[in-house]
């Protein structure tokens, strides 16, 4: 499962899931990690490059990966959920912005990573996706359908940019993470006891598949989205009551 000595880009890596692929890759050996942030990043590895930018913007995508030149490996991680609500009171604005995060700010970093260089030495995209993009559920409806969007945009980067390029995505369930902290605080007790590992995820849990993934030991493996969520779609329609 080794990436060692690769250049590695892991936008929305300021916190959570995208702070803890950082982490786990520089323990894994890579050369160099541009880690996307709209904020301010501070951090004491100096393989570290932090890379402020808007995801939602074309041309700032566009200007980065020609600054930064070939990649190896691009992490899509960046997310945001700006509505929570049924999925029929969404205003414009809000709808617009989660599609241009979650579904176009992927498209338009794969374009660029695959035409600054990808295309030629090859290279591996990971998206991330969700298990709400593979059901239905209240509230965050909306979101759901970007993450859906970005299983099948996977499929269909797989198909058109390989053998060079590998394309795969993960669709974690909970993790406890700020931006899921509506989700799980603060009833996170009672939905771990529902699932069969009877625990919610944790970022580290999301990052280690993702470091599979992008190595070679996933050599094999493009197009597919690996569900990480605990067991959540295992359990019974009457739930856990042990």
């Amino acid at each position: 499962m080794s990436i060692y000595g690769k250049t590695v880009l892991v936008t929305g890596a300021n916190r959570g899931i995208g702070q803890a692929l950082v982490t786990e890759a520089l323990a894994r050996g890579v050369q160099r990690v541009y880690a996307g942030t709209r904020r301010s990043l501070v951090h004491s590895d100096q393989r570290v490059t932090p890379l402020r930018l808007d995801v939602t913007s074309d041309a700032q995508i566009r200007a980065a990966a020609e600054e930064i030149g070939s990649l190896d490996i691009l992490v899509n991680n960046a997310a945001t959920n700006p509505y929570y609500g049924p999925i029929i009171e969404i205003d414009r604005p809000r709808a617009e912005k989660t599609v241009a995060v979650n579904q176009l700010g992927y498209l338009e970093w794969a374009r660029a990573a695959w035409e600054a260089g990808m295309s030629e030495h090859g290279g591996t995209i990971l998206n991330m996706a969700s298990v709400g993009g593979l059901t239905v559920e209240s509230g965050i409806g909306w979101y759901n359908v970007t993450k859906a969007a970005v299983i099948h945009l996977t499929e269909q980067l797989a198909g058109e940019l390989g053998p060079k390029v590998r394309v795969n995505a993960i669709a974690p369930g909970l993790v406890t993470t700020d931006f899921a902290r509506a989700l799980w605080e603060p009833a996170g007790e009672a939905i771990a006891r529902r699932l069969p590992l009877r625990r919610l995820g944790q970022p580290e849990d999301v990052a280690r598949c993702a470091l599979f993934l992008c190595s070679d030991a996933a050599s094999w493996i493009t197009g597919e989205t690996v569900v990480v969520d605990g067991g959540s779609r295992c359990v019974p329609s009457g739930g856990v009551t042990r």
